[in-house]
């Protein structure tokens, strides 16, 4: 790191609000700048969130993403020192974990090791948590190694699960949960990486 603000990029695939929420955060803060947004979907929500913040955007490809450099080099010409993953769907592949070990995280919208893995995610998570009458669910801020939701927790706090909930109106209460906590946590990891 060059200085004592920490460039992030923002992996994302959606919709785009855990985004919004923690370019949000850190333009009120020293600790982090969002350099960059990687997204996947040229659809994507988060694409119209960075535009409006003038925020660059790497839209990746998939075969150079597994198969080619990764965008190691992209990375690097944006001096990223920390990637944050808000609803990014691929598996990070080795190539940048290698190059950012420790300092790649993400959220997941269960208690993890339950519910975690290839395919879960979103919707699939709840409609999973409510099928197995769970009473209880949350979020996981973990950090990200080769395996899917695998790497070492950082942070979980849960929710209650109703008997009467679907999986919209637990998607709610976790994403209060994502808003309230997420950029908190990236600050913290942050300011133990210095």
């Amino acid at each position: 790191m060059k200085s004592n603000i920490v460039n992030l990029a923002i992996f994302a695939s959606g919709t785009g609000t855990n985004a919004t929420n923690i370019i949000q955060y850190f333009k009120q803060k020293k600790t982090a700048n969002v350099a960059l947004i990687v997204c996947n979907n040229p659809n994507a929500g988060v694409l119209k969130i960075a535009e409006a913040n003038s925020i660059p955007v790497l839209l990746i490809q998939k075969e150079i993403f597994f198969k080619g450099n990764a965008y190691v080099p992209e990375l690097t010409k944006h001096a990223i020192d920390f990637i944050v993953l808000a609803g990014f769907l691929w598996k990070i592949p080795a190539a940048i974990i290698n190059v950012y070990r420790d300092k790649i995280i993400n959220i997941h919208p269960a208690l993890l090791p339950k519910y975690g893995g290839k395919g879960m995610y979103g919707h699939f998570v709840h409609e999973a948590v409510l099928s197995a009458k769970e009473t209880e669910s949350g979020i996981t801020i973990h950090f990200v190694d080769e395996v899917y939701d695998n790497g070492k927790i950082i942070f979980q706090i849960s929710c209650p699960v109703y008997d009467n909930d679907t999986t919209e109106t637990l998607a709610k209460r976790i994403h209060a949960l994502e808003y309230e906590y997420f950029p908190n946590v990236i600050e913290d990891v942050i300011e133990k990486m210095k």
